[in-house]
C-alpha cells in the first residue's frame, strides 16, 4: 500500500455538504473546497456546513484568495471553521490566479502572499500584528470564539523555486510539485471506465473535460490571441469567445464554467483533450495514483467534474482503496 492519502476537491456550491458527507462514507481522507469569489459562493458557509454533518473526513481549501478578505477577516472565519470542525481543518492559500485574471487584475506577488499568511498566522496565535500599517489582534472575547492560539494547518500553493522558498519559510504544507521539507499534496482530474468502455466516448470526455480546457483559459488570460491560437483548436475558440464581447469585458468570459461546466466552446474542444492520464479501469488508475507516492507526494487532491460526481467520488475510492492510504 502506498503511504498517500487520496482526498476529494470540491467547489462550494448547493451541493458541497451532501457531497461532503458521501466523501467521509466513501473513506476519502479529506475534503478540499475551492475559492474563487467571481465563480462560486462563498467556502467558509459550505465549510461549517460540512463541518456540522460530518464527523471523520477532514476540511480543507484549495485555495483561499488573500485580497478576497481582510487578514482579520480571513482569521477570524478561519477559527470559526476550525472551532466547528474541532480540529479537522487545514487553510491553504495561492496567489489568486483564476480569481484575479476572471476579474482583469493579475495575480498577486509571492511576497505579498507571504506577508498575508504571516499576519494572519500571528493573528491566530494571538499575536499584534500589522495590517494596513496599523497594529492589529483578534479581541474575540471569551465566549466568542476559540481562545487563542488557535491550531490550524497553514498551507500556500507553490510553484518554482521562489515558491518552494516561501512555503519553507512560512507554510506548514504545499500545493504543487513536490517539496524538499514540506508535506506536499498534488490535484489530479480523471475518471475510472466501465467495464468494456472506451475511454475516448463521449461519456469520459464529458467527466475529465471541465479541468482538461483548462489549458485553453489559461493560455489566453495569460498569453492572449497568440498563447491560445497555438492550442489545438483555439483560434475557433478564441473567436467565438471575442464574439461575445467587446475587448474590455473579454477577460469575464474566459473563464466562465472553469473546471466545473463545459461551455459550448469548450465542448468542441473534447476531441483535443487527453483521455489518458488517470483514466482506466480501477486497476489502472490506482496503479496511477500510487505512483504518486513514489514522487514525494503525501496526497492526491482527486477532482471529479462531469454530469454524476457521485458516481466519480464512488469509482474513484474504489480505485484507489487498495492502493492508497484511506480511512474506514
Amino acid at each position: 500500500m502506498a503511504d498517500l492519502e487520496l482526498s476529494c476537491g470540491l467547489p462550494p456550491g448547493p451541493d458541497f455538504a451532501d457531497l461532503a458527507v458521501l466523501a467521509e462514507q466513501l473513506g476519502y481522507h479529506r475534503v478540499w473546497i475551492y475559492d474563487s469569489a467571481p465563480l462560486w459562493e462563498d467556502p467558509f458557509v459550505h465549510l461549517a456546513l460540512a463541518a456540522r454533518r460530518t464527523t471523520r473526513i477532514g476540511l480543507a481549501t484549495a485555495v483561499l484568495i488573500p485580497d478576497q478578505r481582510s487578514e482579520m477577516a480571513m482569521a477570524s472565519a478561519v477559527a470559526t471553521v476550525a472551532r466547528l470542525s474541532r480540529g479537522r481543518f487545514r487553510a491553504c492559500f495561492g496567489t489568486g490566479f483564476t480569481s484575479r485574471l476572471a476579474m482583469g487584475r493579475r495575480p498577486m506577488t509571492l511576497a505579498r502572499l507571504g506577508a498575508y499568511l504571516t499576519a494572519v498566522r500571528g493573528l491566530l496565535a494571538g499575536d499584534v500584528v500589522e495590517v494596513g500599517g496599523a497594529a492589529a489582534r483578534m479581541l474575540h472575547a471569551e465566549g466568542l470564539a476559540t481562545p487563542r492560539p488557535v491550531e490550524v494547518p497553514l498551507w500556500i500553493s507553490a510553484f518554482g523555486p521562489r515558491g518552494a522558498a516561501l512555503a519553507a519559510e512560512a507554510a506548514d504544507g504545499v500545493i504543487g510539485p513536490p517539496h524538499p521539507t514540506l508535506p506536499t499534496a498534488t490535484i489530479v482530474s480523471g475518471t475510472v471506465l466501465d467495464s468494456g468502455e472506451d475511454p475516448t466516448s463521449d461519456r469520459v470526455r464529458e467527466a475529465v473535460g471541465p479541468w482538461r480546457v483548462v489549458d485553453w483559459h489559461n493560455a489566453y488570460a495569460t498569453k492572449g490571441a497568440g498563447g491560445v491560437d497555438a492550442l489545438p483548436g483555439g483560434r475557433a475558440w478564441r473567436k467565438e469567445l471575442e464574439s461575445l464581447a467587446p475587448e474590455g469585458e473579454r477577460h469575464l468570459l474566459a473563464f466562465e464554467g472553469h473546471v466545473t461546466h463545459l461551455l459550448p466552446r469548450d465542448r468542441r474542444l473534447l476531441e483535443h483533450i487527453d483521455v489518458k492520464r488517470m483514466v482506466g479501469d480501477p486497476d489502472r488508475v490506482g496503479v496511477q495514483l500510487a505512483r504518486l507516492a513514489s514522487y514525494g507526494f503525501r496526497e492526491v487532491v482527486y477532482t471529479p467534474t462531469g454530469p454524476d460526481v457521485r458516481r466519480e467520488l464512488r469509482s474513484f475510492a474504489s480505485a484507489g482503496r487498495h492502493h492508497l492510504t484511506a480511512t474506514d
